[in-house]
C-alpha cells in the first residue's frame, strides 16, 4: 500500500467510526490514537528508507516527513479529545452546573476532532503534492576548486 493509500484508509476507518459521546466513542477515538500513531510511524520510516539507495516508488524523503508532521498533529488532537470525550462519558447529567459543563467539554471535543480532522487532510494534501522529474533529483556533481595560483613576492 502506498503512503497515500494507507492515509486514505485510515480517514475512511476514522468516518466510518464515528466519535460518539459513549464508551463506543472513547473505544473509537482510542483505537484512531493507535492507527494514527501507527501510520505517523510508518511515515518516518518511509522517509528513512527514501534517504537510503534505491528505494525506487515513494515519495520525496521531504514530503513524506511532511506528512508524518501533519499526522503527529493529527495524532496530538485526537489524544486531546480524549480527555473531554473521558469526562462526558463518566459523569451524570444530573444536575444544572453539569449540564453546564458538559457545554465546554463538548465544544473541546468537537475543537480537537476538527483540528485532528484538518492535520489529516493536510497529510492526505503534502502527499498530492507533484514530484519532480526524476532528471531533476538526480544529485549535482560537486564543483571543482580552481587550482590554486601562486603569486610572486
Amino acid at each position: 500500500m502506498s503512503p497515500r493509500q494507507a492515509v486514505d484508509a485510515v480517514t475512511a476507518d476514522i468516518r466510518g467510526h464515528r466519535n460518539t459521546v459513549d464508551g463506543t466513542g472513547l473505544f473509537n477515538v482510542t483505537r484512531h490514537v493507535s492507527l494514527l500513531c501507527h501510520l505517523a510511524a510508518r511515515m518516518a520510516a518511509d522517509a528513512e528508507y527514501q534517504l537510503a539507495p534505491n528505494s525506487a516508488g515513494l515519495p520525496p524523503a521531504e514530503t513524506l516527513c511532511a506528512s508524518a508532521g501533519h499526522l503527529g498533529r493529527a495524532v496530538a488532537h485526537y489524544t486531546q479529545a480524549l480527555a473531554p470525550l473521558l469526562v462526558l462519558t463518566t459523569t451524570a447529567q444530573d444536575t444544572l452546573q453539569h449540564k453546564l459543563d458538559s457545554l465546554d467539554h463538548h465544544s473541546r471535543l468537537r475543537i480537537h476532532l476538527d483540528d485532528g480532522g484538518r492535520a489529516l487532510a493536510a497529510a492526505r494534501s503534502a502527499l498530492e503534492a507533484p514530484r519532480p522529474p526524476a532528471a531533476a533529483c538526480a544529485h549535482a556533481p560537486a564543483p571543482l576548486r580552481a587550482p590554486a595560483v601562486r603569486r610572486r613576492v
